[in-house]
Parts: structure tokens; sequence; C-alpha cells
């Protein structure tokens, strides 16, 4: 879940080309995906996601001998 809350700066604007209100956004994620990261820079925020696979998960290979 991402929340984000306006704090007013107390001054006044003539326009505001970009609306300042309180938002909620819920993702799901799959079953082995993990947040490793989150940045905020101008106004931007950048998740960084990893998928942790468990070995037993992952697919194996067989040899396949010729008789």
């Amino acid at each position: 879940t991402i929340r984000g809350q306006h704090k007013d700066t107390g001054r006044e604007y003539i326009h505001k080309g970009i609306a300042e209100r309180n938002f909620t956004r819920t993702l799901r994620l799959a079953e082995h995906v993990e947040v490793d990261s989150a940045v905020l820079c101008d106004g931007i925020l950048r998740i960084k996601l990893v998928v942790n696979i468990p070995e037993e998960a992952k697919p194996k290979s067989i040899k396949i001998s010729k008789s």
C-alpha cells in the first residue's frame, strides 16, 4: 500500500498545475516478489522490486542418456 498526504506550506498561488490531495494505492504483488527500495525524486516515486524464487520452485534440468 502506498499512501501520500498533502502538507500545507501556507503559500498562496495564483494557479497550481498539479492537484495536491491525499491518495492511497494498493498493489498486489506476486508470491515471490519483494520490495527492494523506494525513492522519491522530482515528484516521481520509483519502487525497485526483486523476484526471489526459492530453489524448490526453480525449473530443474535432467540429462537424458541414449541407450
